[in-house]
This record gives C-alpha cells, structure tokens and sequence, in this order.
C-alpha cells in the first residue's frame, strides 16, 4: 500500500503576522503594544508575546546539523548526553578516593577533585586518588588550591604508567591565571609567568589530547550579579586572550616584548580549553546563552586560522549558578537548581555540575550530594534529555533568543576588544564597572520586589527561625583580594544577602527579647482588606517579624483592643483606597503613639493623611529592603 500523508488542520486557513496583530490591537482597546505585551530582559532583549517562522529567515546557522561549524547548535552528532560532575573535597587522599569511587557506583562519570590547601600531587599521591578509578570510562578534574602545573606534568605520567590509550582520557586542570587576576587582583607571580606556565602544561599534556589544562572561569561574572550576556562577552573575551598571548611569538597583551617563547599553534591551545559559565535562572535565556556562546567561539577561534574546524569547538562545563541561591527556606534552592540543570543540558553543555541545595551555607553532606545527583540523573534516566541532539532547534522563541544573546554579546566583545582586550580592559576597570551596575540594578530589583527570591524576598516561610550561629560572612560578598593589587577586584555574592543579613538580625534579637508582631487590623470592603492584609504579612515577614492576620473588625477600637491583647508592636491597618479617608485617621487617634502604626496602600488621600501625622506606607512599589531597615531600627 502506498504510504499516504495527510496534513493536519487543512480546514483552518492560515494567519499571517499582520492578522495576529491586527487582533492584538483590538483586543488592547489602545493600550499601548509595547508596555503592556512586550518585556525587556536585564540585557535589552525586547521578548515579543509571539514568534513565527519569518522570524527564522535571517539565521543563516539554520544550515548546520548538531556537529557541523558554528557549533550552535551542538558538539554531538547524534545524541545531547552530557557528564554528570560532582565535587569532592580533598583532605585526605585516601578518603576522597573512597568517595569518589561511591559516586561513581551511583551515576556520576565526572569527578571534581577540589583541593583546599596549596600543595603539590606526585605520582604516587594521584595512584592513591585515583586507585580503581577508570580513567578511560570517567572525566576527572583537578580544581582549587593545587599546583596546576605539578598536577598535569603528574597526571600525564600516571596515565603512561597505565594501560590507557592517552587519547581516550578525559581530564582538566583548572587553571586559569586571567580569571584569578579577576579576583584577586594581581597575579601570583607575573603575567609572564602565568603564560610560561600554561604553555608548559600545553607542551607537556600534548599527548593527551582530551586533556583540557586551561580554563576559563566565566562563572565568576555571573556569580558577581552579571547579565547573561556580560558572562558571555567577557569570557569570550578572556579566551581571545589566551589565544591571542599564547599564539603570539613576540609580544604580550600589553604590547611590550616578553621573555617567553610563545608561538604555539592556534589547535593546540584552543583543544586544550573549557569555559565554566554559571547557570542562572533564566531558563529559556540560559539555553540560548550556551548556543549564542558556542557560534561566537566558532567564529573567534575562525579568525585565527585553525588547521582543523574540531577546534572551533566550545567545551562548556555548566554549574548552577550561586547568585540566587538562599541561606532561608534552603530546599527551594533544589527546585532554582532543577531548572537550571534542564537549561544547561537542553543548551547542549558538555558536562554539569549541580550544586548541593545547602551550598551557599555550609559543605554539602551525604543527603544535599545525593539530591544534587540525582538532580541530572532524573533528567537523563527518566525524562531522557539526553537522547535528541540539539533538542532546542526550531523552537522559534529559541532561535530568536540565540540570535538575539549572539549579537548583544558580540558587541559588547567587540567593544572590550577596543579597549585592547580582556585585561586592559579589566585595568582600566571597564569590565569590573559594568558588572557592578548591572548588580546594582540587581540588587534594586530585588529590594523593589521586580525580581522575586522565593522565601526570601517574596512569599517567606512564617515560622522558619534560624536557631544556631551563622559565620556571618555568608551574608557578605568573598572578597579574595590579595594584598597590594593592581585593580578593583570581582566579589562574588548572592542577591539574597541584604535580606538574609535582615532577617538573622531579627532571629539573634529574639533569642532574648520578644519578637516583634505585626498585627494586621483589616476593616471595611472584604476584598480589598484580605488583599492587603496579605501582602503585608508577607512585607512584614521577610524581616523575621511574627505576623497576624485576622478576619476583620467592626471599629478601629475593636481592632486596637485585640492589637494591645496579642502585645503588637506594629500595627497595619487594611482596607480600601475610599474607606481609608476616615479609618486611617481615626485608628492613628486610637492607638496615640502606643505602636508603629503603618497603612497598606499607596490610597489617593496619602497627602491628607501625611497631614494628620500619619507617616508610614506599604505598598508593591516600596523598597522592602529599606523599608524593613527602617522598622527595625525603630523597634530595635
């Protein structure tokens, strides 16, 4: 029987663009298009309400397959599988070897030795690490305070001693001179020496060609409050760099003749790359990031004239992101991360690290790894994300969003490459002010509610109470500027901290006093009453303060009675816009000074009432963040 094809909803007629918005604008009734329908992210993008296939005419890159130059849409061919990475901390190498070969037996095939103290590995260290680990069935990566060049000049002899083809070993070292300049400010010995010594590890992992020895930490910027596309420019730019000095035989980054004999071959040193980039929880801007940050890379590494295009190729190691993770209501943290894990893999990462849900706090432990793994393996085992390459192509929202990251990071590379480059540009501090800029808009979204934190600054957990010691400093920025530097250092931080300080504040004050209580006097319209007194259970809890909310009150007098019975040292009266022109008067008369008397709204009498001396309001465009401070330093 000849096969026969038959289209589906032939019966509906097609609608062009013009149609959808001419109903568009009939439906807005004059509103205008632009301010009630379209949104701008924090780089600029302009996201439409919908997208159509013309949108899709422009990208040339639609002429690739997943494995074909630009990359965009994939290094795989036939699959999107991805490794599972999971850090381990060393302290004791024979511990660590332990545990790894548990995580191993349990899904992981990507293992992240971190080391926290400054040391070297010898030959017979790393046979103690890696005892029974099968080097060509697992990806190891060495990572922290360990001497990067020692650890591969080591490495790439363990591996001779064994019985593994060298080219089927997949391994890094994270070393990455450029990025800790970032954050340190100053380089541990030279910039020479940083060059001498990644081209040493190059030269000397040559054999091993699946060995990546340098490294660029974009992640960094993303966790000092970056846009998606200033990660991506700026570690473009970073990796210009290294190409640029390590390619280059006569001159560093600064113009002046160096001491090092460079010259290495543009292959050699862009195969012995990966770029960590932070995860965010932009979901769809996320996986366009990593399909915009593998076409540029392509084009980059191009530029250079490179024997084989499998250079061009961008090796992304993924990470959940640490800017908004949250010390308060901490298991919503696994639920930030599940989303950002489905962006990293649907964007086609190469492998993925998930962070343990109680990261930001303290270490991990056994339950906070195994969710954490579990996490990726969910996705692999169950949702099978990993069985269709490129899984995001012809989504027109995507492809849209890709081309739209591809063009803003672009120029904003372009203009770092005005600038001379990835360090002058961080000398001249450019790259260090635009990330604090975009933090503090960050930041005011935040404290303006424009960007919600769950249980943090939006929605907290009434009754959750932090009952031991923090280390306050999870509430402040790491600062790991090194003595006398040579520039304004990156600080990574989470955008919860401000609030998270705030709330801690109340928790130590209430270990010995009584915690303040914001009681809700709702009176007059139903709806308008139960809205407000909502919202300001939730204004008044995001600082720690016991809230309560009640079902309604005849008579201010009634409700001050009940107040002055719960012991409330705030007092919030909520009703409608109308009814507060004489209640709002008459509750402030009532209570006399007794308590903090607050009114939920922002209602058109606000000036009368200002007059009578009534001076504090809530509402949605107040800064909580400074208005919390202020209630605080009044009660405490």
């Amino acid at each position: 029987m000849a096969e026969k094809y038959i289209k589906l909803f032939e019966e509906f007629p097609p609608v062009s663009t013009r149609q959808w918005m001419d109903k568009i604008t009939a439906d807005l009734k004059g509103a205008d298009f632009n301010r009630k329908l379209v949104w701008k992210t924090n780089e600029g993008i302009a996201v439409q309400p919908f997208y159509r296939e013309e949108n899709l005419e422009k990208l040339e890159y639609l002429n690739s397959l997943p494995g074909e130059f630009p990359f965009v849409r994939g290094n795989k061919t036939k699959s999107n599988e991805w490794l599972v990475r999971q850090s381990i901390p060393v302290i004791d190498l024979d511990e660590a070897n332990k545990k790894a070969l548990t995580y191993l037996m349990k899904g992981v095939d990507s293992l992240a030795f971190e080391f926290k103290e400054s040391g070297e590995l010898t030959d017979a260290d790393l046979a103690v690490l890696l005892k029974d680990i099968q080097l060509d069935a697992v990806e190891v990566n060495f990572a922290g305070n360990c001497c990067s060049r020692k650890v591969a000049e080591a490495f790439a002899e363990f591996v001779k001693q064994g019985s593994w083809d060298p080219k089927n070993i997949r391994a890094s070292v994270e070393y990455d001179p450029f990025g800790k300049y970032a954050l340190t400010g100053k380089f541990r010995k030279s910039q020479d020496h940083a060059i001498e010594k990644a081209i040493k590890m190059i030269q000397s992992t040559s054999e091993l060609s699946e060995f990546k020895t340098l490294v660029v930490n974009g992640k960094n910027f993303g966790n000092a409050g970056s846009s998606i596309v200033q990660e991506l420019a700026y570690s473009l730019a970073q990796g210009a760099e290294y190409l640029t000095i390590l390619t280059d035989d006569s001159t560093d980054s600064t113009g002046s003749s160096t001491n090092s004999s460079t010259g290495l071959e543009v292959d050699a040193v862009a195969k012995k790359m990966k770029f960590n980039l932070s995860i965010s929880a932009n979901y769809f801007l996320e996986i366009a990031k990593l399909r915009a940050g593998r076409l540029l890379w392509a084009q980059i590494v191009k530029a250079y004239e490179p024997k084989d295009d499998s250079s061009c190729k961008m090796i992304v190691h993924a990470e959940t992101g640490s800017w908004n993770k949250t010390v308060y209501d901490p298991y919503v943290n696994a639920l930030r991360t599940q989303t950002e894990a489905m962006s990293a893999s649907l964007g086609g990462a190469d492998s993925i690290t998930v962070l343990p849900f109680n990261a930001a706090y303290e270490e991990s432990n056994e339950f906070s790894d195994r969710i954490a793994r579990n996490q990726q393996l969910l996705l692999k085992e169950e949702s099978h994300f990993s069985k269709i390459a490129d899984p995001a192509a012809g989504s027109y929202y995507l492809e849209e969003l890709t081309a739209s990251i591809a063009d803003q990071a672009w120029k904003l590379f372009l203009e770092v490459q005005e600038k001379g480059g990835y360090l002058a540009a961080l000398r001249e501090g450019f790259i260090q002010a635009e990330i604090k800029k975009m933090a503090g808009k960050r930041d005011m979204n935040i404290a303006t509610r424009r960007e919600n934190l769950l249980g943090v600054n939006q929605f907290p957990n009434f009754t959750e109470k932090i009952e031991g010691t923090v280390n306050t400093s999870v509430f402040a920025p790491a600062d790991l500027t090194s003595g006398k530097v040579e520039i304004e250092t990156l600080k990574p931080y989470r955008g919860a901290q401000a609030f998270e300080a705030l709330r801690y504040k109340t928790d130590v004050y209430a270990r010995n006093n009584k915690r303040p209580l914001a009681f809700m006097m709702p009176i007059g319209n139903l709806n308008m009453r139960k809205a407000r007194a909502q919202f300001a259970c939730n204004f008044f809890a995001v600082a720690g303060f016991d809230v309560l909310d009640n079902n309604g009150f005849k008579t201010v007098e009634e409700g001050w009675k009940a107040a002055q019975e719960a012991g409330a040292q705030i007092v919030v009266i909520c009703s409608s816009d109308d009814e507060y022109a004489e209640l709002a008067p008459a509750a402030f008369d009532v209570i006399a000074g007794k308590a903090i008397f607050v009114v939920a709204g922002a209602p058109a009498c606000t000036d009368e009432l200002k007059e009578k001396g009534i001076s504090n309001f809530i509402n949605v465009k107040s800064n909580l963040l400074e208005e919390l401070k202020a209630y605080q330093s009044k009660l405490f």
